[in-house]
């Protein structure tokens, strides 16, 4: 009766029968009971942790990084200085009018190639070659008074002999001789010249070349004020390239040809031949060549440095006057070269320097003196050795200190033929020199 009422538990919430107060009851113990069954299962899951932290744990390395090794090339090397220069015209003459009138024909077209005494200019010629013809006549004048000066001097000279006619006449007869003769000779001297301003109403190409755009049209006079330049024609088949050595360029390049026993006397003296390479400055490849042939005698006081000069086939004018150009000149050979890629040599602080991959697989940072470049390879005359193996694939793994996985690879393939050994760098017994 209490628990119906709902007395010693409290009040009754509601006015629910008996049945549902019987049906609560009931629920509550059930949740009780499953709280202690919760209670249990965490028990043993901490149980079952707990005993699962008493286990060692093991770390598992990362596999070695894949790195890409290869050998250096080996081959034989000239070695060389470079320079900058500048090409130049073999020959560069202003074509000019050098004589008075009124330009007639212009027989040429800007800017092309003529052969030597191409008509290029005419200048009106009438009234030249009307002076010329004056001459001539002037000339028939005076050869007719020396012919009969001649007779009457040997009539006179004859009845002297016989002493019929006195000696001053026979000296008279002397002396209008020699005027006669000196009157032709001054004919002749006036024909001449009246035949070379002729000669002027015509501008012809001096030598085989290339004409720049006339600068005076036709119908203008020219020659009124001295000589009136009508355009320039340039030889650029060979062409010249000037470049210059530093003080210190010139010790060094001594020093190399010393070791071939040559010295730059011998090669301005002796015209032994010295070839050069030249490139321009947007190239990378050494195209043309040539050889050097002037040395200066002294040097440039204002600058300190001494003037070459190479000359260079030119057939189709693939260089024009004016360009400025490298050139490079052969001062050593290594006939057994050490060469890896150009993109494995890196640089710091120190210098430059590649990766190496020792016998245990670790990686080494090796500092190496670079040489000059041939093709996609850097020469290295410092710092490897022939079996060591350089890192040129997947670079930015190579750490310094790790341990890597190399795979073989393969350098560059090398420029196609070495090149011989230049006639300048040998001894004379065709023996090549090491630098």
């Amino acid at each position: 009766m209490f628990r119906r009422m709902g007395l010693g538990r409290g009040p009754l919430v509601g006015h629910g029968s008996e049945t549902e107060l019987d049906d609560m009851m009931r629920g509550q113990g059930r949740l009780r009971a499953g709280s202690r069954f919760g209670l249990l299962a965490g028990a043993l899951g901490t149980a079952l942790v707990l005993s699962g932290c008493n286990e060692k744990n093991t770390y598992a390395a990362p596999p070695a990084a894949k790195v890409t090794v290869a050998a250096p090339t080996q081959m034989p090397v000239t070695l060389y200085a470079e320079f900058t220069g500048n090409t130049a015209p073999v020959n560069a003459v202003n074509l000019e009018a050098r004589v008075e009138g009124f330009l007639t024909a212009v027989d040429y077209t800007d800017g092309e190639a003529v052969k030597k005494d191409r008509l290029l200019f005419q200048i009106e010629p009438d009234q030249y070659a009307a002076k010329v013809a004056l001459q001539k006549a002037l000339l028939e004048s005076a050869g007719a008074t020396l012919r009969n000066a001649q007779r009457e001097y040997d009539r006179q000279a004859d009845l002297g002999q016989r002493e019929v006619s006195s000696q001053r006449t026979v000296d008279e007869a002397k002396t209008k001789l020699d005027t006669a003769k000196a009157d032709v000779a001054a004919a002749e001297a006036n024909l001449k010249l009246a035949e070379t301003s002729y000669g002027y109403t015509t501008v012809r190409a001096p030598f085989d070349g290339v004409v720049t755009r006339h600068l005076v049209d036709v119908g203008a006079v020219v020659g009124t004020s001295g000589v009136t330049k009508l355009a320039t024609i340039l030889q650029v088949n060979p062409i010249y390239v000037y470049f210059n050595l530093s003080e210190q360029q010139q010790i060094d390049l001594r020093d190399d040809l010393a070791k071939a026993g040559k010295t730059l006397k011998s090669l301005r003296e002796e015209k032994q031949d010295m070839p050069v390479e030249v490139a321009l400055q947007a190239d990378t490849a050494f195209d043309y060549s040539g050889k050097v042939d002037y040395i200066a005698p002294q040097l440039d006081a204002a600058t300190g440095t001494l003037e070459l000069r190479a000359s260079l086939a030119n057939p189709n004018v693939a260089l024009v006057p004016g360009l400025f150009v490298r050139v490079r000149l052969p001062i050593g050979k290594i006939d057994n070269a050490l060469l890896v890629n150009d993109t494995a040599v890196m640089a710091n602080q120190v210098g430059s320097y590649v990766m190496v991959v020792g016998t245990d697989n670790k990686v080494e940072q090796r500092q190496v003196t670079t040489g000059p470049v041939e093709g996609q390879l850097r020469v290295i005359t410092k710092g490897l050795k022939a079996d060591d193996k350089v890192v040129i694939g997947a670079i930015q793994r190579a750490v310094a200190g790790n341990t890597v996985d190399p795979v073989a690879g393969a350098m560059a393939a090398a420029p196609e033929g070495p090149k011989p050994a230049p006639a300048a760098l040998t001894n004379g017994t065709g023996t090549k020199s090491n630098p």
